[in-house]
């Protein structure tokens, strides 16, 4: 499992094939095609990716409040069908002072 403190330095990289930062919450093709991209890790770099929800692309934080809802919605994107074979990955919620 991931860090708070990876997370900030997550926060504070520059976006790669392995970081995807937004601060919408409604575009599950977004997400779907993010978590697929991960998965393919076409550089072979057998690196985990991170889609961080609520950062802007400069690594600041929007404030989004991340509701149990959301979270199954994107924990669903899993085995919705859309992504073949099945990835595997966790969704996790973090919180931080600044949002």
């Amino acid at each position: 499992m991931i860090t708070k403190d990876e997370i900030q330095e997550l926060l504070h990289s520059t976006e790669t094939y392995r970081v995807e930062r937004t601060t919408s919450t409604g575009d599950m093709d977004k997400f779907q095609e993010a978590i697929c991209a991960f998965a393919n890790d076409l550089p072979n770099s057998r690196k985990n990716g991170y889609l961080i929800l609520g950062a802007y692309d400069n690594g600041t934080l929007s404030g989004l409040k991340v509701t149990d809802d959301l979270l199954k919605k994107i924990a669903a994107i899993r085995s919705n069908g859309n992504i073949l074979p099945i990835p595997v990955m966790s969704v996790d919620r973090f919180t931080f002072p600044e949002g």
